[in-house]
């Protein structure tokens, strides 16, 4: 399953936008209050107060993106904060329409699946960026040479058949003069990235984080071609931590806190990497301990980067994803990029 949520990107974009067109008009309809009052309310009184409980629901399979949550969990940050944070797995609805309903009030989502979100009219928001800047680019074997998007020509992309996918292979074509007409493009499902390459495909969509520092530690050499190598605007936030402008609305408090708890979480893990892998595998036995380790060793880097803090997201870059989508009619309209995010919540420096 690791391999499913590492290999590929795309897919969830079409489902995700029907799925939230149908729970549009109940975002409204779930009124009740998390349990255990308002987290501003139990710090404030003290800490023999019910922890408030909250869910927080990961896009998929836990992974090396999702350590700062377990740490924040597992090391008490949420508690400080007043929280009984539990981490959930997103059921086949996802994690957007969970959120977007009221049924979870946390998830972990992407730039690219708010912004079409709320094209939809469905009012999620992102809290924090997890990961500072793209990390995912198009993988393949070094012998098969793609090591350029004008070697995408002639070649077998494996996918899952979004529009957004051809969109991204021919808006990196462009800039080396490379025809994306010449790409054979077929869907694989949720196959795997290290069998596919061997027998369907030339080259898939992956996050190098993890499918990335799996190749390494299989010994098998890939070529990337990364989409910031090629376009600034496909420098955009993946994944975020969301939430509705609901709970926004109508309970700050509890989302300061869980941003709070969360802040704390990942710094941890930034500073260190080597104990923060240790949380997760103890959390989530079934992952592969090496790759969890190799992981988040490559990515604690690569959380802040080159933001003043973990979390940071800028109006630029929401923007930039916006026009990029919107000029190549993945967009009905243009994105009001201004209400998609906020650094509201983020604690103060």
């Amino acid at each position: 399953m690791m391999k499913k949520q590492a290999g590929r990107l795309t897919w969830r974009l079409t489902a995700l936008l029907m799925a939230l067109v149908i729970v549009l008009a109940g975002c409204g309809a779930n009124n009740n209050k998390p349990e255990g009052g308002n987290a501003g309310e139990n710090e404030a009184n003290g800490a023999d107060k019910p922890l408030t409980k909250v869910q927080v629901v990961l896009d998929w399979t836990p992974n090396t993106n999702h350590t700062g949550l377990y740490v924040a969990r597992d090391k008490g940050f949420f508690k400080e904060q007043g929280l009984d944070v539990e981490i959930i797995q997103p059921g086949e609805s996802g994690a957007d329409q969970m959120v977007a309903s009221g049924n979870v009030q946390f998830g972990v989502s992407y730039q690219e699946s708010i912004t079409m979100a709320r094209i939809a009219g469905v009012p999620l928001v992102s809290l924090a960026a997890v990961i500072q800047h793209n990390t995912s680019g198009f993988a393949s074997p070094v012998d098969k040479g793609i090591d350029s998007p004008k070697k995408f020509e002639g070649k077998t992309y494996g996918g899952w058949g979004a529009p957004l996918e051809e969109a991204v292979i021919d808006s990196l074509m462009q800039e080396e003069q490379a025809d994306v007409k010449k790409v054979n493009i077929m869907s694989i499902g949720d196959g795997d990235f290290f069998s596919a390459v061997k027998r369907d495909i030339d080259f898939a969509w992956i996050y190098y984080a993890w499918t990335g520092v799996e190749a390494e530690l299989r010994g098998e050499k890939i070529n990337m071609v990364y989409l910031t190598d090629y376009s600034d605007k496909l420098d955009y936030y993946t994944p975020v931590l969301a939430t509705s402008e609901k709970l926004i609305a109508e309970d700050p408090e509890l989302v300061k806190a869980f941003v709070a708890g969360a802040a704390a979480g990942y710094q941890y893990a930034i500073d260190n990497p080597e104990d923060a892998a240790e949380m997760l595998i103890k959390a989530e036995p079934d992952l592969n301990a090496e790759l969890v380790r190799a992981s988040q060793k490559w990515l604690s880097p690569k959380y802040q980067d080159d933001a003043a803090q973990w979390g940071e997201q800028k109006l630029s870059v929401w923007e930039n994803y916006a026009d990029w989508m919107f000029d190549h009619k993945l967009l009905e309209k243009e994105l009001e990029a201004d209400k998609a995010f906020t650094n509201d919540f983020l604690p103060k420096k």
